[in-house]
């Protein structure tokens, strides 16, 4: 039986007939991808996709399809009332890595250049950007919570960091919902989870490995969420930045259940964990990097709410 058999007869119609060249293929691809994240892997969509729009009268890329599929993910159709059995993964046991997997993975041959080439945004100048990539990844004027380190931060609004966060190197990947919250024992924090609002970003990171493979696995990953932003440590790892904004809590889990088993750090899946300031300094210094910036994703889920 074909993926597409399983479909719903509307899909299927819509897969059945794409339109031609210059009537919104483009457009068509994003509407298809939109309604079949539901029912197959973001590696078979592109496939099937792929296939489905080889006669259309003009040559569609891989990579336009890819977009489409990644794009489409946080406006993504979903049936109603499916988050009833859902179980946060914090509650049960991690999953192991799946080394066979990895090992496959690493056999594709990506690496750090190849995640450098996929980005639509490149920094080519010395010059920090910090500020303007902060100005992308959350709303305007934002409640953040950033730091020099993990015991010196604090929480203001995105207006009264301006100017100060090239000099920093933490920051938590989603606004805060206050000021203030209280922590696990009772105590008053500008940095706990009760004032952290919703999760923005999932944030996939990989201490084993040089960074070609940490590289290689954020690529792959990018086939099931979208990759807004990948970030060095100064150190030795890559950050990924995944936008799951509005996804159900099941699928986000599954999501970052996958990437566990691939070996990310299961610290982030805290929503108030710190991670890497995109283009901010480490406390020795070096400058954390950013490899890859893509704000499509963010744009079609604002103009999606």
């Amino acid at each position: 039986m074909t993926a597409s058999a399983k479909l719903p007869p509307f899909l299927s119609a819509l897969l059945a007939a794409p339109p031609r060249a210059g009537e919104g293929v483009h457009a068509w691809l994003f509407r298809v991808a939109r309604q079949l994240h539901v029912h197959l892997p973001a590696g078979e969509i592109v496939s099937l996709l792929e296939s489905r729009a080889a006669n259309c009268g003009r040559l569609v890329m891989r990579n336009e399809i890819v977009a489409a599929v990644q794009n489409s993910l946080p406006c993504a159709w979903q049936p109603r009332g499916n988050s009833a059995s859902f179980k946060s993964p914090g509650s049960c046991k991690w999953p192991e890595r799946n080394r066979e997997r990895i090992v496959a993975i690493f056999a594709e041959g990506y690496g750090l250049a190849d995640l450098w080439e996929l980005s639509p945004i490149r920094i080519k100048d010395n010059q920090a950007h910090t500020e303007e990539i902060v100005d992308r990844l959350f709303p305007v004027n934002s409640l953040l919570c950033c730091g020099r380190s993990q015991f010196d931060f604090d929480t203001r609004l995105r207006e009264q960091w301006r100017g100060e966060l090239a000099k920093l190197q933490f920051i938590v990947p989603s606004p805060m919902s206050s000021a203030t919250g209280l922590t696990k024992e009772g105590r008053e924090s500008k940095h706990a989870l009760d004032n952290t609002a919703a999760r923005r970003f999932l944030i996939c990171e990989f201490d084993t490995g040089d960074v070609d493979q940490h590289a290689a696995l954020l690529i792959h990953l990018a086939g099931f969420a979208p990759l807004v932003c990948a970030v060095h440590s100064g150190g030795k790892s890559l950050h990924g930045w995944y936008l799951v904004n509005g996804q159900p809590d099941e699928k986000v889990a599954k999501f970052f259940r996958y990437a566990v088993s691939l070996g990310a750090d299961p610290a982030t899946w805290t929503r108030s964990q710190f991670v890497r300031m995109p283009d901010g300094t480490r406390d020795n210094g070096k400058r954390q990097t950013v490899f890859f910036l893509n704000f499509k994703p963010l744009e079609v889920y604002e103009s999606a709410r």
